[in-house]
This record gives C-alpha cells, structure tokens and sequence, in this order.
C-alpha cells in the first residue's frame, strides 16, 4: 500500500479533569497510489484530528503512519512531501494570484524559470488563467478556492489533502467544485484524503470513504459499499435516510432470513452474520418502501399516516406502524395520502438488511 496508518492513536489531555481523551483511537487504514479516500463523519468524531497526524500538524500517541515505505510519525510537516487545502483558503491577502501559487516553489528555491512553467501549467488546470495579478479580495468564492487548490498541486506533493474545502461555498458553487476537484485528481492521478462531514460530497467524490464515529473507524467501503451495506445503525443513520424497526430472527435457509418485525414475519435475504432468536433491527430506506393495495402475508405493515409533507418532486410521509413505531416513507406525488389515512407498506425483501443494535 502507498498510504498506511497503523493502530494509529491520539490522546489529548482532558480538560478540567485528570485523565486523557482519545481523539483518534486505534484507526488502522490502507490507502493505494491514486486513490481518493474520504474521511466522513459528525464534528468531533476524529477525521480532522487523523488528517493533522497525516500531515504532520499533530504527532500521535503511538502507531505507524507510513508513505511509499517511508515512517513519518516523528517527520515534520515540510519534509512529508504532502500539500493541504484548507477550510478558508489560507490565501496571503497581500500577495496576488501568482505570488501566492508561487509562495511554495519559492521556499524550494526553484529557478524562475521553473516557478513560471508550473504556475502557467496549474493556472490552466485550475481555470485561473489571466488571474495572475489580482489580489485575493478581487476574486470570487470559487477563484479563491482555485487558488489554494493550485498552490497546494504547484509543488508535486505525494498526497493532496482537504479539510472541508467548500463548507463556506454557497450550494451551487459547492456542487460544481466537487466535480472539479474530483476530476483533477482523476486527471493528475493523485492520491487525496477529504474531510468532510457532507454525506452527498463523499458519496460524490470517493473511491473509499472511511466513516469515523468518537475517534474509531466505524466502516470503510466504496461508497456504494457504505450505502447500500452499512454494518452498523451509526453508519446507516450517518449516511442517507433510514428506517429502522426491531426485528428478531425466527428461521434461516441458504437463500432467506425469516424474521418477526412489528408483530409481522418478513422475509429477507440471506445473511451469515446473525443467528436464529437474534434480536436486531431491520433496516431500509424511506423510498423502498412501497405503498401496496393488495393483502399480503409477508413483508407488509399496516400504518397510520401521521404527517404528509409536499416536496416537489416527492412527497414525504410519516407513518405510525403497529407498536408504536413509526417509520418515514418517500414516494412520487402521482399518488397521495393525507394525515389520517390509513395503508399499507410493503418491503421489497431485496432492500431489506439485517443490521445489529449499536
């Protein structure tokens, strides 16, 4: 592997009271040549903290970060060969467009020569061309977001990193600069690690995404791997909208799982990681779910709507089901129910899956 962290740990002292606090506890990961990995989570669950130990801002408690065969727990953060693209840009406001690309060849002590050919080469890969004499104040959100991007690709760095780099972007805007990002990384073949607690950017944007949850490493996966197959409710909840019902394993074969859920017996598939009278919690998400008209013996629920909300092109309902469990459904406005109503739900048996209690 290119990138790896090792049991990688960070204590800090805890404040007011005696005793540490594991702000990264124990996080082991393997990143390849070229990979865009992303670290997802709610603040204060350790991704910022596990970027700063990769780049040299924080030394760890104990562990082994280590790049292309090289240890660097103990290397400070000039010598990591790494470039980092921070929140708010960083840009010097005294300096212009070109002068602030520039700041990090100069400290190389690169030819002028050389400074110019990079600095034209990644003003044209960052849209910043003919930008080169204005002062930060003169751009734009996006431009100033360029810009740190170009200074930080301008020195050749092993691996690229992002803390939450659009979080002060307006949507639009945020949108577009992640499909830029993520292209000219594709493009340059760099390896980059992104912070960021904005589920749709890291589903956007990954090759791997690394959920952290109170400083451990609670999934990684592809992001179709993470949302489709989460092993845990943190990690389902944390990532896209869910439903969750308690459910308990009454009999399994090669090919089913049949299970009790809200008084009902369901039927899902098969899965090696429970056992028959396991308590557990069925999971699904709110657009799988469908509203049926016809009886059922399996995988339906009778409900109560308890609350219908318009939302353009869908429309969003809450629903009590039986045992005072509600779940939340979504479904296209061709059809509509209003508070009151009574229905039925059906779960398709193929987007249902078993995942344990947290």
């Amino acid at each position: 592997m290119y990138l790896t962290l090792d049991h990688l740990t960070k204590k800090f002292p805890a404040r007011g009271t005696a005793g540490e606090v594991s702000a990264v506890d124990d996080v082991s990961l393997s990143i390849e040549k070229g990979q865009f990995v992303t670290l997802l989570g709610p603040s204060g669950c350790g991704k910022t903290t596990t970027l700063r130990l990769i780049a040299g801002f924080e030394f760890p408690t104990s562990g082994v970060i280590e790049l292309d065969k090289q240890r660097l727990e103990n290397v400070p953060p000039n010598r990591r060969d790494m470039a980092m693209v921070f929140q708010s840009y960083a840009i010097f406001p005294h300096l212009n467009v070109f002068e602030n690309i520039a700041y990090g060849l100069k400290i190389k002590k690169l030819s002028t020569t050389e400074i110019k050919k990079r600095i034209d080469e990644v003003m044209k890969l960052t849209q910043l061309t003919g930008l080169e004499n204005r002062a930060p104040n003169q751009l734009s959100g996006g431009q100033q977001q360029r810009v740190a991007l170009a200074r930080a690709l301008v020195v050749e760095p092993k691996v690229l990193l992002f803390d939450e780099p659009l979080s002060n972007l307006d949507a639009k805007l945020r949108e577009e600069m992640r499909f830029e990002i993520r292209d000219l990384q594709k493009r340059l073949g760099i390896t980059a690690i992104y912070v960021t607690h904005a589920q749709e950017e890291a589903l956007v944007m990954s090759d791997l995404i690394a959920i952290m949850n109170n400083g451990k490493l609670a999934q990684l996966g592809s992001p179709e791997e993470i949302y489709e197959r989460p092993r845990s409710r943190f990690v389902a909840d944390f990532i896209g909208l869910s439903d969750f019902i308690p459910a308990q394993v009454e009999s399994m074969d090669d090919r089913t799982t049949r299970i009790t859920a809200a008084n009902c017996v369901f039927t899902v598939p098969a899965s090696q990681e429970v056992a028959v009278g396991q308590s557990l919690l069925l999971h699904i998400r709110p657009y799988d779910i469908k509203f049926v008209t016809e009886q059922s013996d399996q995988n339906v629920l009778n409900g109560t709507i308890k609350q219908a909300t318009y939302l353009g092109n869908i429309m969003d309902y809450r629903v009590a089901i039986q045992h005072g469990v509600d779940v939340r459904v979504q479904s296209d406005t061709f059809q509509r129910y209003k508070a009151g109503d009574y229905i039925q739900l059906y779960f398709p048996p193929e987007r249902c899956h078993l995942i344990p209690e947290d």
